[in-house]
């Protein structure tokens, strides 16, 4: 048996890459890490140890296996305490992004999609 850390990486297909990118800098505040790596592909951005690989829909690595079946994430989730919750709700709305509230009784979440269209949740356990 073996242990592992947590998940490393998601890697997305998206439309525009630097597009992408700039998003999730500017609304989430990931931040660009191993630039000049790879010859830029995938790009990868990281906010702590939650990170994303983004490569070109169009790359090979976007492509659905050769077997044909299509999978897909269903969406991310990003974990935030409740004081950030709430100011991650006013943030998303003094920019426009419309999203829907969610309540699980054991967590609060937020539901809302990048400029692809993966959707994205902000959940906290902080309910207080």
């Amino acid at each position: 048996m073996f242990t592992l850390e947590g998940l490393d990486h998601a890697a997305l297909a998206v439309r525009d890459v630097e597009r992408s990118a700039n998003w999730y800098i500017e609304v989430l505040g990931f931040e660009r890490r191993f630039e000049g790596m790879w010859k830029g592909v995938p790009v990868f951005i990281g906010l702590g140890q939650t990170a994303l690989a983004l490569f070109p829909a169009k790359s090979e690595e976007a492509n659905p296996s050769p077997d044909g079946a299509a999978t897909r994430i269903l969406h991310l989730a990003l974990r935030a305490d409740r004081e950030n919750f709430l100011a991650a709700r006013h943030d998303l709305t003094s920019r426009g992004i419309a999203f829907h509230f969610a309540d699980h009784e054991i967590s609060h979440s937020i539901y809302f999609r990048d400029p692809d269209g993966h959707e994205l949740e902000i959940t906290t356990y902080d309910l207080g």
